[in-house]
């Protein structure tokens, strides 16, 4: 077991390794991101040079020379003055490391330029909308599903497979509508943010704004997915249902819900507890504009705004965490795989 947890961790970090690199060179254009702030540094220490009061009586070409000993100290400071492939694996490094650096532009509600604070301060607002929306989603659809697949053929069975195409929308396609009724239509829920404006002082309160603020996110990430989810899980259960050993057991009398318990749903754990954690990894997915419509305070926002500064630091580490995040949950699988189904074996272990 220690042998293939090695070799799987081994792949993993190989295979993070690879999309932090590719994110680099992309996010950086081949380094002519890094031109650009060397134009940028230098229009910055210019001006900060020639608005200085201290330095009004130096002549011109003392100031240039003021100038340019700045502009060599900073892009010393920044490694600019290496070659790019040089500096992308030292990017490298420092971000497998965590070591995320400091943002160019950007800053957290703390006041931190650090890239690892920012994310952090932004993570749990992404997490708490799309975590629980993503739980309920499944939840809902698994528990659906399975009585469907007793009810074939029904009307509620049919109505399901009539509106599995309705989740061809995205989330932030309902929101707006959603917005447009609840918030501007009939007034009874904030268009948009977190909390309210300034937020409550006591817990309860804060948590009742909370709560307001994320409904119709959470609405409308629950229509954009519920009904091809029951869909889908309604087919999977069905065929399952048609297995000879469910046969069996339905020739010997066993009541309906132990089939369904016994029979179905546990030898299908495996592909399920795949499908909830899939659907983990996939938190990000759609949250940039998702977020944007509802001005959420979580990540797809912070990636937003890092996109339009050009804030090169903030995109990689945002990339970074969902790396490390993803690799945890996959080596998370393989373990879960050993454990709920036994037909799983190690290297071919008989």
């Amino acid at each position: 077991m220690l042998i293939f947890s090695g070799k799987r961790l081994l792949a993993l970090l190989l295979t993070v390794l690879a999309g932090v690199y590719l994110t680099i060179i992309i996010a950086n254009m081949g380094g002519q991101v890094d031109e650009l702030r060397l134009v940028q540094i230098r229009g910055e220490i210019s001006e900060a040079v020639r608005a200085d009061p201290a330095f009004q009586d130096m002549s011109s070409a003392e100031r240039n020379e003021l100038i340019q000993r700045q502009v060599a100290l900073e892009v010393e400071r920044l490694n600019l003055d290496q070659p790019f492939i040089l500096r992308s694996f030292d990017y490298l490094y420092r971000a497998m490391r965590l070591d995320l650096g400091r943002a160019e532009q950007m800053h957290s509600d703390a006041g931190s330029r650090q890239v690892f604070d920012i994310i952090v301060e932004r993570l749990p607002a992404t997490l708490l909308l799309f975590g629980t929306a993503n739980l309920l989603i499944f939840l809902t659809s698994v528990w659906v599903a399975l009585r469907l697949s007793r009810r074939y053929g029904s009307v509620l069975d049919r109505s399901v497979v009539g509106l599995a195409p309705s989740s061809a929308a995205p989330a932030w396609f309902y929101g707006m509508f959603l917005i447009l009724v609840f918030a501007f239509l009939l007034p009874v829920l904030p268009s948009g943010g977190m909390v309210t404006a300034p937020p409550p002082e006591g817990r309860l309160d804060y948590l009742a704004s909370v709560v307001r603020h994320m409904a119709l996110p959470l609405v409308a990430m629950f229509l954009s997915q519920i009904f091809i989810s029951i869909y889908s899980w309604r087919t999977f259960f069905l065929i399952h249902s048609s297995e000879d050993y469910v046969e069996m057991a339905r020739a010997k009398g066993l009541p309906e819900y132990l089939i369904q318990r016994r029979y179905i749903l546990r030898p299908t754990l495996s592909p399920i507890v795949t499908s909830f954690l899939l659907m983990l990894i996939g938190l990000w997915s759609g949250a940039i504009i998702l977020e944007q419509v509802f001005n959420w305070p979580g990540l797809g926002t912070l990636v937003f705004q890092a996109i339009g500064h050009r804030d090169t630091p903030v995109i990689i580490g945002t990339v970074v965490i969902f790396a490390y995040l993803l690799a945890a949950t996959v080596f998370l699988l393989d373990i879960l795989y050993g454990i709920l189904d036994p037909r799983v074996r190690i290297e071919g272990g008989r």
